[in-house]
């Protein structure tokens, strides 16, 4: 197994990077979590509704490792919305349980080395291989870059931003 602090490194990045991401949900209700403030069609809850299902997503591709897996558009449709029945606590809570199982996985995963299949899909339709190590960086690849939308769209919500309320 590769070695254990390099997995810690791992988990701390993906848990401090989550950490900013929920700084920028910080003091907002249900009701702003589902308002445009830009040009486009992204909220911050819907933005947390992606950030849950990607990070479960790319889970199940680490420890399924299916060579035939595919993705289509319509299994993106409502992705970047957040559901008239959810709250952002409750999005919050379910990112808590995903969030601890990918740790477990990064922690317990055989080698981080290991050549891992990912799902075609419309914008890479050809089969490509990460390394386990390559595809727990994307998970925090994915939630810096939506931390970024994120705070933009908070900082027009409300004129809150990520590094001011890290400070307070």
């Amino acid at each position: 197994m590769t070695g254990s602090r390099e997995r810690e490194d791992l988990v701390r990045l993906l848990d401090e990077q989550r950490e900013m991401f929920r700084i920028t949900l910080r003091g907002i209700d249900d009701e702003q979590a589902r308002q445009r403030t830009t040009a486009s069609e992204l909220t911050l809850g819907g933005l947390l509704h992606h950030l849950i299902r990607c990070e479960r997503a790319w889970t199940k591709v680490l420890v399924e490792r299916d060579e035939n897996a595919e993705q289509k558009l319509e299994d993106y449709e409502g992705e970047y919305i957040i559901g008239a029945d959810e709250t952002v606590a409750g999005l919050l809570a379910e990112w808590d349980r995903v969030a601890a199982h990918t740790g477990e996985l990064v922690r317990s995963v055989d080698d981080l080395d290991a050549s891992i299949p990912t799902p075609t899909n419309p914008w890479v339709p050809g089969r490509v291989w990460w390394s386990a190590r390559f595809l727990i960086l994307h998970i925090l690849r994915e939630i810096a870059h939506h931390s970024g939308h994120a705070d933009i769209i908070r900082e027009q919500l409300d004129g809150a931003n990520t590094t001011a309320q890290r400070a307070g």
